[in-house]
């Protein structure tokens, strides 16, 4: 089940980069809240109640009980954290999706691979992990923190797909032929290829003369 944490916001009125400018130097970062046909409404957080939450959750998959000014919390996800370029910790700004406890929504769900397959073990091959999120659609109660797969069994050459995969009360929504990981056999050291030595003596091909047929 999806982890659940508590975040507390102020609205705000104000918008703009001068705004946004303004409450980062005051420790605030500013944030949105929308989805279910509601307007968005400016909110603005706390940096450090935001950078200690970010520090102890995954992002994608908990659940936040959004508290503005009072009001009886809102249920939402964290849709987009935007970042400094130059000095990633740095929050530039939060968006939150709104979501009902009784409507389905579609969240990208980390993939965990669970154990050291047999064919890396015995085989001396390598485990390809290739997909590391699936999308799902699932009841916001119901959503899982991770997909866990154990790989343990997997011999070289074999793999799980998608369609291999069940999620508790949720559908997967991505391609069922698509693989998320495979063990590959090991590499194999190719023999370098000789070139063959040009003659030091260029070989002249031309078509004999008639008049060069008799030359001693």
């Amino acid at each position: 089940m999806a982890h659940e944490a508590t975040l507390s916001a102020d609205p705000r009125s104000d918008t703009g980069k001068g705004v946004a400018r303004s409450l980062r130097r005051n420790g605030r970062i500013p944030a949105v809240i929308y989805g279910h046909g509601r307007e968005p409404e400016a909110l603005s957080v706390d940096s450090t109640a935001l950078t200690r939450l970010l520090s102890g959750i995954s992002a994608a998959t908990t659940m936040l009980n959004v508290e503005v000014a009072g009001r009886p919390a809102v249920r939402a996800l964290i849709r987009e954290i935007q970042r400094s370029p130059i000095k990633p910790s740095d929050i530039l700004h939060l968006d939150l999706f709104a979501v009902n406890a009784d409507e389905e929504i579609e969240v990208d769900v980390p993939v965990r691979l669970i154990g050291v397959p047999e064919g890396v073990r015995v085989g001396g091959g390598t485990l390809d992990h290739t997909m590391h999120s699936l999308t799902i659609s699932v009841l916001p109660g119901d959503l899982p923190g991770s997909i866990d797969l154990d790989v343990s069994g997997l011999t070289i050459g074999h793999g799980i797909h998608v369609r291999d995969i069940t999620v508790p009360k949720a559908t997967i929504m991505n391609d069922e032929d698509l693989m998320v990981a495979s063990v590959i056999p090991p590499r194999t050291e190719v023999a370098p290829v000789v070139e063959a030595v040009a003659s030091s003596e260029p070989e002249l091909i031309r078509k004999v003369k008639p008049e060069d047929e008799d030359k001693d």
